[in-house]
């Protein structure tokens, strides 16, 4: 479950980042600031990078 989450979070954070990117050097048209963007995706794709990284993926209580 956690390992699905991160992996959902490093994916959209990576879009996420990748389009604000582009908002901000003009490639793109977006409705929302470009930087708002950037900036969640960047923080949305380390949370997922560490989720992946840092936790087990067990459904076993402890």
């Amino acid at each position: 479950m956690i390992k699905t989450l991160g992996i959902i979070l490093t994916v959209g954070g990576a879009i996420a980042l990748v389009m604000g990117i582009l908002g901000i050097f003009g490639s793109i048209g977006l409705a929302i600031s470009p930087w708002a963007l950037a900036i969640i995706g960047f923080i949305f794709f380390i949370s997922g990078i560490s989720l992946i990284k840092r936790r087990k993926d067990t459904d076993e209580p402890k």
